[in-house]
């Protein structure tokens, strides 16, 4: 299996890729301390409001960024025809179809978690610079910082790879992929916007991106190779 992933790696157009995580990594540490001190001061009333808005607005990029990743791993595959040499190694194609699932998983949590680091961080440096928050970040905050992404991390995989069944696998459309994903993400922002249950939407969502996970597994050999 991680064989297998390494092969997705070696597949991958890794300098194209290397300077989508550097662009993202840089954007998302500017973007916090951006909004906070121009667009929405309120975010910076204390460093729990702060923390509230690296939350949303992370997880938001990052929808876009896994629709970026189905697009290379899955929908490329097709268009090219590379599809149909992996289909022909003598591995299941279920198999086959859930090494790229980890592969996209595991790249999406990863490059989140370290965004969150270095939002986190930058954020912190910059307010202890030019003192944009009120208030310093205690112990608990800060860990209850790094526990929420590890959470978000994990919960944007679901949410990211909702498109990926019908607008990558069956309609391999490459642009509605990301017209997609953009839709997910208005929706969480709309979702604190309007001060909905986060939490139930979060979890329609995630049961949205796990059906679309189980589908594209399971009916792949329907789906074929053309």
């Amino acid at each position: 299996m991680f064989k297998l992933m390494q092969l997705e790696w070696r597949k991958l157009k890794r300098t194209n890729f290397i300077g989508e995580v550097s662009t993202y990594f840089l954007i998302m540490a500017a973007i916090p301390v951006f909004f906070i001190k121009v667009v929405h001061p309120v975010f910076g009333e204390s460093y729990d409001m702060a923390v509230e808005f690296i939350n949303l607005s992370t997880q938001m990029a990052y929808i876009i960024f896994a629709a970026l990743l189905i697009n290379q791993v899955i929908i490329e595959e097709y268009k090219n025809k590379t599809i149909t040499l992996a289909f022909s190694y003598p591995i299941n194609r279920q198999k086959l179809f859930m090494v790229k699932i980890l592969f996209i998983a595991a790249m999406m949590f990863a490059v989140e978690l370290i965004s969150f680091i270095i939002s986190g961080v930058a954020t912190y440096a910059i307010d202890a610079a030019f003192d944009i928050i009120n208030g310093s970040p205690s112990a608990e905050q800060i860990y209850m910082y790094f526990m929420n992404a590890i959470f978000y991390s994990a919960t944007t995989i679901l949410v990211g790879l909702i498109p990926m069944f019908y607008f990558g696998i069956i309609r391999r459309a490459t642009v509605t992929t990301v017209i997609a994903g953009i839709f997910i993400m208005q929706v969480l922002n709309f979702t604190y916007i309007l001060q909905w249950n986060d939490e139930l939407v979060l979890s329609v969502l995630c049961l949205l991106g796990a059906v679309s996970i189980f589908l594209s597994v399971k009916m792949i050999d329907w789906v074929g190779e053309v």
